[in-house]
């Protein structure tokens, strides 16, 4: 399979800028480039599939270059519907030296950074040299601005896409960078770049772009959703991911396998009868798991993430240390306990019920656990052997109601 029919196979094109690109890709020997402004210190899942098709392209034959935004990071791409807040120079700096070694330590492209070509740039020149070049009805019925006029848009997002189309020019002069890649939302400054390249130079350039990942509710991945899934694994831990990915719905699994993995044809298609066949079983959701995390922070951290989702709601969370549980059970009620209590007086101190009634009916019920073990004794006194090093409990009431539990 050729590389353009892998990539539409994938579901990883959604528009091209012309059909000659076809035969171009087929052939190899493109220099590409795919870019992204320094919002936060860490790529997010969003950013992954974007880099990996960047990938793909590389183990095709062509050059791909990464542009870190300091510039336009600084301006901000146009949101659909309100303006993006401005950040410092300094946040920028700070999250460009963490996306680049990022990029650098995870995919090993070179990294670029537009701040080095338009920091110079005077404001008569960028007018005379780039603003002449864009007809501002051709910028108005660009969908980013269509969408903004009626609740306002600045002059400095406006000119956002008169930015990144001077990055195109400038990477075609000095690189030979013919073709940008990016996700579907930024179609309109793609072409605006090609456009660009076209009236300045009278030279022919290329743009491609893919769906974007979205969750299971069909928004995009990013920091300003509010459901990033960092590559960092400080700030998304490899758990985390791991548990993330093995939930997923059934019907998105083969749609990330085809576009988060390198799993050929075969055997995306062996683990999509399997889905089919046994969803119980999850085998999809595992390999998936297990490409990712492997990728992104290595075979131990993938394999340390299974065996905590493995142990944690089973007999074997004991085997973990309490750091391990700390980590895992982000987000979860924590309380600070006293020992040496029964465990009627264990729930109601700590506000896990309301009343002893409470408390005596799910203890009664056999609906709470310390450690995974069920307490059905009234009597029950909670000391040490109760917990983790000494450090921790997890308490369970009923089916999804846990607490991390601190002793004292």
């Amino acid at each position: 399979m050729k590389i353009y029919d892998e990539l539409v196979w994938r579901g990883l094109i959604q528009d091209i800028s012309d059909e000659s690109l076809i035969e171009k890709l087929n052939n190899g020997g493109l220099t590409f480039y795919i870019g992204t402004d320094p919002t936060a210190d860490s790529m997010h899942i969003g950013h992954y599939s974007s880099f990996l098709i960047s990938k793909r392209l590389e183990k095709a034959g062509h050059h791909p270059i990464l542009l870190v935004g300091g510039a336009t990071g600084l301006i901000g791409d146009p949101k659909p519907t309100s303006e993006r807040p401005m950040i410092s120079k300094e946040e920028v700096e700070k999250n460009f030296k963490g996306l680049k070694k990022q990029a650098e330590d995870i995919f090993g492209f070179e990294v670029v950074n537009n701040y080095d070509w338009t920091k110079d740039i005077n404001v008569i020149d960028f007018l005379r040299d780039y603003g002449k070049f864009f007809n501002v009805s051709y910028m108005l019925a660009k969908d980013k601005v269509k969408s903004r006029i009626e609740s306002g848009i600045t002059y400095a997002e406006f000119s956002y896409m008169i930015l990144q189309a001077l990055d195109f020019l400038h990477l075609y002069e000095t690189r030979n960078c013919v073709l940008q890649v990016a996700g579907s939302d930024q179609w309109g400054n793609i072409t605006s770049g090609i456009e660009l390249i076209r009236r300045k130079l009278g030279k022919e350039a290329y743009g491609m772009v893919m769906p974007l990942v979205t969750d299971s509710n069909g928004v995009k991945f990013g920091k300003t959703e509010g459901n990033a899934l960092w590559l960092d694994k400080n700030k998304t831990s490899s758990y985390e991911l791991y548990q993330y990915l093995i939930n997923l719905e059934d019907c998105m699994i083969i749609d990330y396998l085809k576009k988060l993995t390198f799993l050929s044809k075969d055997e995306i298609m062996d683990y999509e009868k399997k889905n089919q066949e046994h969803p119980e079983l999850r085998e999809a959701h595992k390999r998936l798991a297990e490409e990712i995390i492997t990728d992104l922070h290595g075979k131990d951290a993938y394999l340390e993430a299974r065996k905590i989702s493995e142990s944690l709601f089973s007999e074997k969370i004991t085997e973990l240390t309490a750091e391990e549980i700390i980590s895992s059970m982000k987000g979860v009620p924590t309380i600070h306990v006293d020992l040496n209590k029964n465990i009627i007086d264990f729930l109601v101190d700590n506000k896990i019920v309301t009343s002893k009634r409470e408390a005596r009916e799910l203890v009664s019920a056999g609906a709470i656990s310390l450690n995974n073990k069920k307490v059905v004794d009234l009597e029950y006194i909670i000391t040490s052997d109760e917990t983790i090093e000494n450090k921790v409990i997890i308490v369970k009431k009923g089916k999804k109601n846990y607490f991390l539990a601190y002793v004292k």
